[in-house]
This record gives C-alpha cells, sequence and structure tokens, in this order.
C-alpha cells in the first residue's frame, strides 16, 4: 500500500494513558492505542513510540514535594518506564514483536538506547519503545520525541493529544477558540502556542522534521495520517 509516512515516530503523553482516571493507567486506553498501532504496522509502517509519565509523576512539580528538580526529573523518567512496559505488554498481547529501549540503563527491563540497534529493531518490523526521555534532567519527553524521530530518521513527529489539533487558544476554556489545518514552526514559537515545548518544535524546524498533532481518542486517525489523509494539524516550515 502506498503511504505517505513509512517512518513515524508517535509520541503518547503519560496524561493520554488516564482515560477517565486521576492517575495510573486506563487500560481500555492501552487497548485501544494498541489496536492503532497494530492496524498500522499491518500497512508497513515503521513505528517508534516516546511515552512520558505524567500519569504517575512530572518531574516539574518535585519542588512542590521538597524535592530538586533534577532528582524529580530522575523520578519521572522512571514514571515514562511503568508506561513503557504497559504499552510493550498491551502491544506483544496482539503478537506485535516490540522492544522497549531506556535513555538510562535498567538492563532488567530495557535495552540500553544504541542509535544504530534501535534503527535495526525498526527495518525488522518491530515497534521501538523510547523510555527515560533524553536521560537527562531538564528536558521533557516531548523534546525526546523529537530528538529520537531525527535519530530514527522518522518521516513525521506525531504529537498524540486529547484534543483535535492546534488551537488559537485552549478550546475547553475559549469556545472561539479556532483550529489550525497549517501552521508553521516560527508561527508556534512566536504566538507561543502549546503544541510542545519550544526546544522540541525548534530541533523540528531545524531538521525540516513535520509535527502533526491529532485526537488519538479517534478511531482510525492513525491510520488516515499515514495515508495521507488530513487529520488534524500539520506544523511545517512554510504554510
Amino acid at each position: 500500500m502506498d503511504l505517505k509516512y513509512r517512518r513515524l515516530l508517535l509520541k503518547i503523553s503519560g496524561e493520554a494513558l488516564l482515560g477517565e482516571r486521576s492517575s495510573g493507567i486506563d487500560p481500555e486506553v492501552l487497548s485501544f492505542i494498541a489496536d492503532e498501532v497494530k492496524e498500522v504496522r499491518a500497512l508497513g509502517a515503521e513505528i517508534a513510540l516516546v511515552v512520558g509519565g505524567g500519569n504517575f509523576f512530572r518531574g516539574i512539580k518535585a519542588s512542590d514535594l521538597g524535592i530538586d528538580r533534577i532528582w524529580g526529573d530522575y523520578m519521572g523518567m522512571l514514571a515514562t518506564l511503568i508506561n513503557g512496559v504497559a504499552l510493550q505488554n498491551f502491544l506483544e498481547k496482539r503478537g506485535i514483536p516490540t522492544r522497549l529501549v531506556s535513555a538510562l540503563e535498567i538492563r532488567a527491563i530495557a535495552e540500553p538506547f544504541i542509535p544504530k540497534r534501535a534503527l535495526r529493531h525498526l527495518e525488522k518490523g518491530r515497534v521501538v519503545i523510547f523510555a527515560s526521555g533524553t536521560g537527562n534532567p531538564f528536558f521533557s519527553t516531548d523534546t525526546a520525541a523529537a530528538l529520537r524521530a531525527v535519530e530514527m530518521k522518522a518521516e513525521v513527529l506525531l504529537k498524540a493529544t486529547k484534543v483535535d489539533g492546534v488551537f488559537s487558544a485552549d478550546p475547553e476554556k475559549d469556545k472561539g477558540a479556532k483550529i489550525f489545518k497549517e501552521i508553521s514552526y516560527f508561527q508556534v514559537l512566536e504566538r507561543n502556542l502549546r503544541v510542545m515545548d519550544p526546544t522540541a518544535v525548534t530541533l523540528c524546524m531545524e531538521n525540516n522534521l513535520p509535527i502533526i498533532v491529532f485526537n488519538i481518542r479517534g478511531k482510525g486517525n492513525l491510520r488516515r495520517i499515514i495515508l495521507g489523509e488530513e487529520v488534524g494539524t500539520i506544523v511545517k516550515k512554510e504554510v
């Protein structure tokens, strides 16, 4: 099948795994995401995932607990590993070969990140799940997603959210907010739109890597994107 994007990186936030819960993981959400990934993989796409950890712990909130930001960020990285293990389990129950790859060395559950090895996994049809962010404090999982997408030579970075794309304002607070079908990296940065953090957007801009922001809850959205249909908002060099 003719795919518009044959190699992609999907960024899933920890919050997206919450479902209707206040914390932890909703198994129905994991099942849904695993089914969506399985469908896309069956079409011949090569898929890498970066998962966040905000459903368990956000490093930036560590100071509220009296924990230094550096160590809070490491705690957040460990939270992404919990989500990575869960996601790997749900994918493998569907017969999908996976590799969980960690920027922090925890060999009992994940491979260390070695770029050429991770690329080889993708070429062999394995779904690669990147956890532990970049392995360094002060960098978000958005930045990790942009970095891994560039390193894996992905053709697109997909940002899975709970809304339908990038809006002019928060659609949950402003009913008059308008959705953008296309927007440039520069416009996102200039308007301070909360697509991804500025470091991630800048990294994508410097490498001309398109970002598609879409609603992960829409059944079949992932499939439609790789087939070239207009879904969500595309962030690119020029509009």
